[in-house]
């Protein structure tokens, strides 16, 4: 008789009993679930960057679309501001050790790339939190592990700024270069953040919708005001007929995959119920972050009685 420890042999195969099996999970997903300090943390750092756009008002809401990229690019804005001071630091590190040995290169080209990187990093700052924000579960703990290393960097870039201002540039030297290698460290979990759990990636991007008309309901099952989420060709669309014009958009947030037909109607505009965007229900547009892609949109038919859906345009 077999036990379940017992390691069994079929076919000249060798195969390991399912009570051994162990899923497999990233490093550094393993670590973080393990973190259970970091959700009263991320949570009141959370409280803190929502009460500052809160107490602002609606300069504050226009404030968080900026950060968000809602509003300036119409594309996650943290990861473009990122660059600037990223290179300006590592230049400024290489010069910094080329000084040494080549006295025709000056301290200050070292002093200045660090100041710029420095002074450019507030942006990314801002942008950082803002996207943080919006995180939550293991995404969340994630994003405070990047936000804390690249907090530490900026801290330690700054005060080597200040030591090299009185004097101390061997010193400012060797902060930076510390500050670098971290970053990199810093960068690493940030790209997990994009790669693997999408961060501020748009969740419409691998959709696959029909180029042709589709059923999806009788008329008289979409009535005036009331939202319903209908399957068009394996796509959820979300359909609203307002002021007898019937208009659809895809049925899932593009921000975090929210269920728009869960969230609130306000006119011709529906908001997310899992973080607030908001969207034109018959464009599609972004109208308020954090999103920043806009709904793909469908055109929509009535024939025979029946709503017919297709996309207006292919997503890729």
């Amino acid at each position: 008789m077999s036990t379940q420890s017992e390691v069994t042999v079929s076919e000249g195969k060798t195969s390991r009993p399912a009570s051994v099996v162990r899923p497999s999970e990233d490093l550094l997903d393993r670590f973080l679930r393990r973190q259970e300090w970091m959700e009263p943390v991320a949570y009141a750092l959370q409280n803190a960057v929502g009460g500052v756009y809160s107490a602002l008002g609606s300069a504050g809401r226009s404030l968080k679309d900026a950060a968000h990229g809602t509003t300036v690019l119409r594309h996650p804005l943290h990861p473009a501001v990122t660059d600037a001071p990223l290179g300006a630091w590592v230049v400024g590190v290489i010069l910094d050790w080329a000084a040494r040995y080549d006295h025709a290169i000056g301290v200050q080209a070292g002093n200045i790339a660090v100041g710029f990187g420095t002074l450019a990093a507030l942006g990314a700052v801002l942008t950082g939190y803002t996207d943080f924000y919006e995180t939550e579960g293991l995404e969340r703990r994630a994003a405070l592990t990047h936000g804390m290393i690249m907090t530490v960097v900026f801290l330690l870039e700054t005060v080597s700024l200040a030591v090299r201002w009185v004097g101390s540039h061997d010193a400012g030297v060797v902060l930076s270069t510390v500050a670098v290698v971290l970053a990199m460290v810093g960068m690493y979990v940030g790209g997990h953040l994009t790669f693997r759990f999408g961060t501020m990636v748009n969740r419409n991007a691998f959709a696959d919708g029909s180029d042709m008309f589709l059923s999806v309901g009788a008329t008289e099952d979409f009535t005036d005001n009331t939202m319903k989420r209908v399957d068009a060709g394996g796509m959820p669309a979300l359909v609203v007929r307002l002021d007898g014009r019937l208009c659809a958009i895809a049925a899932v947030c593009s921000h975090a995959g929210g269920a728009l037909d869960e969230g609130e109607l306000d006119g011709f505009a529906v908001t997310c119920p899992s973080h607030g965007a908001r969207f034109d229900l018959c464009s599609g547009k972004v109208l308020q972050g954090p999103a920043t892609f806009s709904q793909p949109v469908f055109e929509v038919r009535e024939r025979r009685d029946n709503v017919e859906l297709r996309l207006a345009r292919p997503l890729r």
